[in-house]
């Protein structure tokens, strides 16, 4: 990235963007990526040295066909643009769909009803064997069939962000600066706003705050009002299996707890009667049983969710146990050695999925707050950039 002596030493000097993004996450980022290609010059600025956030935890999957609603339009409207600037900016993507694994009757009725919903062939019924081979398993034990959701994307969270993130930097109006916070925001006189940073102030016609979760550290009382919390989710990453061959993200019962499109068919309740019942201490760590396999065969693997204003840094090893047994029952391909775990971190709120709030001239703090981020990310920049950048301000370049 381009080096800290951009700022001027004078805390007085003024550095001058059409477009000032706070966090250098896959939202802020996508922001960054539109306004760009709107014509504007753009600056990002993140505390971190690198991407160590939401979106480099997660499991590489934008979930686009289980949205429903307003978030199932700004996902299918981001589609595009993931595979776009995948092609442009050089990371991996793959339009792969997800599998989902069916070992019940109910579970089958709950992706009947859903087929039935959508348009032909955006969720594909699958029989046991359909399912079985996707998996890379001979045998059927435990399947009793599945769906295909056409639509989703994966993507390689551990690159995804930093090749992105180089990419707008390498570009004539963009640069990245990382170790660099943001530390109060003011009125400006040639631009709207002023952001001060810890390396200088940066004066922006359009400021976007994309700080996940962290929105209590700027401004706490929208925090306060729209209900953030910090889901925190306990993860891992195995060792690459030489046999196994996975292309969808693989979901479960519990998935379908968890996602909107399932959730609102008629047969979403019985189905969670039925986990509760036979599996309660899923049900009890709010688990979605899903994995995703990386570019270097590894494989990515979860996960549970706790809510807290503040998250203790501590993983429960019966969880960690629940969620690796669930797996490896349904791959079928005996013992996974774990790598690494983790704690993933991303916004939460009861009072809705999406955080987009002015809160001064210019200055606009957009927060997703459910765990659709990577899902979300580019439509809801395309619709924030539509929004609040005209053709008609003054251009910094």
């Amino acid at each position: 990235m381009k080096n800290e002596n951009n700022f001027s030493k004078q805390p007085t000097a003024v550095e001058k963007t059409d477009v000032l993004i706070v966090g250098a996450g896959i939202v802020g980022l996508a922001h960054a990526a539109q306004a760009l290609d709107a014509g504007y010059s753009v600056t990002v600025i993140d505390r971190d040295h690198q991407a160590v956030g939401a979106s480099v935890r997660n499991f590489g999957h934008c979930c686009i066909t289980a949205q429903s609603g307003e978030l199932y339009e700004i996902a299918q409207n981001g589609r595009g643009l993931w595979l776009d600037y995948a092609q442009r900016a050089g990371f991996w993507a793959v339009e792969s769909g997800a599998v989902v694994v069916a070992s019940t009757e109910t579970e089958l009725q709950v992706l009947r009803e859903l087929s039935g919903e959508r348009e032909a062939g955006q969720v594909e019924l699958l029989s046991a064997q359909q399912v079985a081979a996707h998996l890379g398993r001979s045998g059927t034990e435990g399947i009793l069939g599945g769906a295909r959701l056409r639509d989703d994307l994966r993507v390689d969270p551990r690159t995804t962000v930093a090749t992105l993130a180089a990419w707008i930097d390498a570009q004539p109006r963009g640069q990245v600066l990382f170790n660099t916070s943001a530390l109060g925001f003011d009125a400006g006189e040639e631009a709207r706003a002023v952001v001060n940073t810890s390396r200088g102030r940066i004066a922006a016609d359009q400021v976007f705050v994309c700080v996940g979760h962290d929105v209590d550290y700027l401004f706490p009382q929208l925090a306060a009002d729209h209900q953030i919390r910090r889901c925190a989710l306990q993860m891992a990453r195995s060792e690459a299996k030489p046999e196994l061959d996975l292309s969808p993200a693989i979901l479960t019962a519990t998935s379908m707890l968890r996602y909107e499109a399932f959730t609102l068919v008629p047969s979403a309740a019985k189905l969670r009667e039925e986990v509760a019942a036979r599996s309660p201490q899923l049900l009890a760590a709010e688990a979605n049983i899903m994995f995703t396999q990386r570019p270097d065969g590894s494989l990515l693997l979860g996960d549970s969710h706790t809510y807290e204003l503040t998250q203790t840094p501590f993983l429960n090893e019966k969880t960690s146990s629940h969620l690796l047994e669930a797996i490896e029952e349904i791959l079928g391909a005996g013992q996974l050695d774990i790598a690494e775990r983790w704690q993933g971190i991303y916004a939460s709120s009861a009072v809705g999925p999406l955080l987009v709030a002015d809160v001064a001239d210019g200055v606009t703090v957009v927060s997703v707050t459910a765990g659709v981020g990577m899902t979300l990310s580019f439509g809801l920049a395309q619709r924030n950039v539509a929004q609040r950048l005209t053709d008609s301000r003054q251009l910094a370049y």
